[in-house]
């Protein structure tokens, strides 16, 4: 499962950037929102967009113009629990003595946190599964977020290093592993416990 090869936009025109008038902004934060509360109780399937527009008072044409799909609309609510997520881990240094350490922590915590809410989990993840090249620049998005998480776990408390190219790298396979076992955990495949297992094997090879 790759999201950081991806282009950066699509040629569509809708608005799901996180641009635009307050009143844009605020209309596709209640979308999000309703999005969230409607997975978080029922799962993928309790996620329909009529049931969204109404939770979020949105027309259902308006809510159309957003996102044009159910997967666009939940893959963008996966990004938005990452970009959430980045300042939060970045504002203080990570703890930990090697890199491997510190990328660990972080990913463990990404994942008992989505672990916590397994319905919203499966929904935002099944999306993420089925997502096309129509759904490119929210995946874009989510690997962007995803690799800034890693890299700053990376450098530890050297807060004003650059990124490199191969830091980058590595950030992006070890994305990949982290979501691929969260699809394991999500599809049954395998237990929390396994898949932390997993993820630590993958982290200490590519970090040794």
């Amino acid at each position: 499962m790759t999201t950081n090869s991806l282009p950066a936009s699509t040629d569509g025109g809708a608005p799901t950037d996180r641009g635009g008038s307050a009143a844009q902004r605020d209309r596709r934060r209640r979308i999000l929102d309703a999005t969230y509360e409607l997975a978080s109780d029922g799962g993928f399937d309790a996620v329909q967009m009529r049931a969204v527009a109404e939770k979020a008072d949105v027309a259902l044409g308006t809510l159309y113009r957003y996102f044009p799909s159910k997967i666009h609309l939940l893959v963008s609510a996966l990004g938005r629990q990452f970009d959430e997520a980045a300042p939060r881990l970045a504002a203080k240094p990570v703890p930990g003595d090697t890199a491997a350490d510190r990328v660990l922590y972080v990913l463990k915590r990404m994942a008992r946190g989505m672990q916590g809410d397994p319905k919203l989990t499966e929904a935002l993840t099944r999306a993420f599964m089925f997502a096309d090249s129509s759904v490119s620049t929210e995946i874009h998005q989510v690997g962007m977020a995803m690799t800034s998480i890693v890299t700053h776990a990376l450098h530890g408390e050297d807060t004003s290093a650059e990124t490199t190219e191969e830091e980058v790298a590595i950030a992006r396979v070890l994305g990949d592993v982290w979501l691929s076992t969260l699809v394991a955990w999500v599809t049954g495949r395998s237990t929390a416990a396994e898949t932390a297992a997993h993820m630590e094997t993958a982290v200490r090879l590519v970090l040794r």
